[in-house]
C-alpha cells in the first residue's frame, strides 16, 4: 500500500473528474475501448491472445458484479508477515531510524533497512501450515463480502506462487502447496470473486524495479528490463493459472508518473484485456493518469470522497493501522465504525474493501475474525440496504441508498436524533410507509409543508447504523 497518506503530491483523481468541463470528457474516455491487437510480446516471447477480440466485452457488463457487491476483503500477506512488524530489536514505528516512523508492517524491509540477504533468508521461515482457503472464504462470505483481493506480490518482490520468471517466490519456501490455487478453488466453490494485488511499479528485489522514494531509482532502461522480464510475465502467469476476476495495482507520486507511462500502462491493460476480457482493473494502475480503460477508481488508503466521483469507485481500508500482520498493532477499529464506513461508501455508489493481515502461518488474527463476524451479523439483517443498491447521497445523520427501481429507499442512520425526529427534507417522490429494516417496526412519516420527517423510537435499535426502509410512490408528488 501507499505509505504516504495523505500526500499533497498525490494526484487526486476524483477531484480531477469534478473540474468543470473535464468530467464529461473523462467519462467518455473511460468508456472508450482500447485498440485491439493480436498478441502480447515481452522478454523475447509472445503470449498469444486467448480471444479474437480482447475488448469485445461491454465495460458496464464487465463491472456489473463489482458495482453490486459493495463489500470486499483485502489481504496483505507475504514474507513480511514472518516478522510481524519487528526485526533485530526494532519495532515499527521506530523513530530512531530515518524512515522508521510508520505502522505499515508490509514495508518493514525498507523502513527498518533490512539487508537484502537477511530479508531473502525469511523464505525458510514462511510455511503457512495453518492456511485454510475454505475457512477463509467462508469467513468472508459470512461477513457479507462478495470478493477477495490478496497480495500476490507486494513491493518486496516476493511472489506468493511458484513463478517461472523469478526464484524469489513460493517455491523457495518450505511450502509445497499452491496457495493461490487453493484460494481460487474455494472462491469458485462458494461464489466469491477473486482478485490479486500485484505491485507492478515498485519491486525491491528486482534490480530494475522501482524503489522507495528515499532510495536511488533505476534508470528507465533498467526499469524496462524489469517490466518486460518480470512484471508483465508474472501478470500473465497469474491470469493463465488462476483466472482472476480483478487486478489491484498501486502507484503514487512523481516516480510512478515517470515509470508507468501511458505506453506501459496501456501495454499492461492490453495484456490483461487480451487474456481475460472480463478481468477488472483498478485506477491505481496509474493513479497519476489512469487512462480510458480502467474499470473503477481507487481512492487513497482509508480515504473517502465527499460526493460521487463520477465513476464506479472503491475505498481500501484497514481494520488497524497496518495492512500486513503487525503483532503489536493494537489499534483495532470497532465494528460499528466499519459498518458506518461501508454504508457511507454505498450511499455514494462506492465499494468498501476492508483489509486484514494473516499471520505467517496462514491463520487469521482473532480480533479480525471477531470483526468479520460482527460485520456479518449486521449484514445478515441489513445487507439488502447496501448490496445491489444505487446511490442517493450523504446526509447530516448518515446517508441514503435505494433499490434499483427506486421503489424503496434506505435511510442509513448513523447519528440518532435526540428528539426522535429524523428530518428528511423535501423529497422528489412521496414516501408511503416506513419501518426499521431489521425488526420491521413501523415508524411514522410526518409532512410539514414540503418537508418530510420520521418519528423514531427514543433509543436507536442499532447504535452502529439503524436502517429505515422507506417505501416510495411510483411517481413524483
Amino acid at each position: 500500500m501507499n505509505p504516504f497518506i495523505p500526500s499533497a503530491g498525490r494526484f487526486n483523481l476524483h477531484r480531477f473528474l469534478l473540474i468543470p468541463g473535464l468530467g464529461l470528457l473523462a467519462v467518455v474516455l473511460f468508456l472508450s475501448p482500447a485498440p485491439a491487437r493480436a498478441a502480447i510480446t515481452f522478454a523475447g516471447t509472445t503470449a498469444v491472445a486467448t480471444v479474437t477480440n480482447p475488448v469485445a466485452m461491454d465495460p458496464v457488463a464487465r463491472r456489473a458484479w463489482f458495482v453490486d457487491a459493495r463489500f470486499g476483503l483485502f489481504m496483505h500477506w507475504g514474507l513480511y508477515s514472518v516478522l510481524g512488524g519487528a526485526w533485530n530489536g526494532h519495532t515499527l514505528p521506530d523513530k530512531s531510524l530515518p524512515q522508521g516512523n510508520s505502522w505499515y508492517a508490509e514495508w518493514i524491509k525498507a523502513r527498518l533497512q533490512i539487508p537484502d540477504a537477511d530479508y531473502r533468508a525469511l523464505v525458510k521461515d514462511f510455511n503457512p501450515v495453518n492456511f485454510d482457503a475454505e475457512a477463509l472464504v467462508l469467513e468472508a462470505k459470512r461477513a457479507g463480502m462478495k470478493y477477495i483481493a490478496l497480495t500476490a506480490k507486494h513491493h518486496d518482490g516476493f511472489a506468493l506462487w511458484d513463478s517461472k520468471v523469478s526464484d524469489f517466490s513460493l517455491q523457495a519456501t518450505p511450502c509445497r502447496r499452491d496457495i493461490l490455487g487453493e484460494l481460487a478453488a474455494a472462491c469458485r466453490k462458494h461464489g466469491i470473486k477473486l482478485g490479486f494485488y500485484y505491485s507492478h511499479w515498485q519491486d525491491w528485489e528486482a534490480p530494475g524495479g522501482a524503489k522507495p522514494d528515499w532510495q536511488p531509482q533505476p534508470t528507465d532502461a533498467e526499469f524496462e528490463k524489469y517490466w518486460q522480464g518480470k512484471a508483465l510475465p508474472q501478470v500473465a502467469e497469474l491470469i493463465d493459472r488462476y483466472d482472476p476476476d480483478l487486478f489491484w495495482f498501486d502507484t503514487w507520486g512523481n516516480d510512478a508518473a515517470k515509470k508507468i507511462t501511458p505506453v506501459r500502462r496501456d501495454e499492461l491493460i492490453h495484456l490483461i484485456r487480451t487474456k481475460s476480457p472480463r478481468c477488472l482493473i483498478n485506477g491505481r494502475i496509474a493513479a497519476h493518469n489512469p487512462g480510458p480503460d480502467v474499470d473503477f477508481l481507487e481512492m487513497d488508503d482509508n480515504s473517502y470522497p465527499a460526493e460521487w466521483p463520477g465513476k464506479p469507485w472503491q475505498s481500501p481500508a484497514t481494520m488497524q493501522n497496518s495492512w500486513g500482520w503487525h503483532a503489536t498493532d493494537y489499534h483495532w477499529k470497532p465494528s460499528g465504525e466499519m459498518v458506518r464506513l461501508l454504508t457511507k461508501c454505498a450511499s455514494l455508489g462506492g465499494n468498501y474493501l476492508l483489509n486484514l493481515g494473516p499471520k505467517a502461518d496462514g491463520s487469521l488474527p482473532d480480533p479480525a475474525v471477531r470483526r468479520l463476524r460482527e460485520l456479518g451479523g449486521w449484514m445478515a439483517a441489513n445487507g439488502v440496504s447496501v448490496q445491489g443498491t444505487a446511490r442517493v447521497g450523504l446526509t447530516p445523520w448518515g446517508g441514503w441508498t435505494r433499490s434499483q427501481d427506486d421503489s424503496i429507499r434506505y435511510a442509513q442512520v448513523h447519528h440518532w436524533p435526540a428528539d426522535g425526529v429524523l428530518p428528511l427534507g423535501p423529497l422528489d417522490k412521496t414516501p408511503l410507509s416506513a419501518e426499521i429494516l431489521e425488526t420491521r417496526q413501523p415508524v411514522e412519516l410526518v409532512k410539514a409543508g414540503n418537508a418530510w420527517s420520521i418519528r423514531l423510537p427514543k433509543v436507536a435499535p442499532d447504535p452502529w447504523d439503524t436502517v429505515i426502509r422507506v417505501h416510495m410512490a411510483a411517481t413524483a408528488p
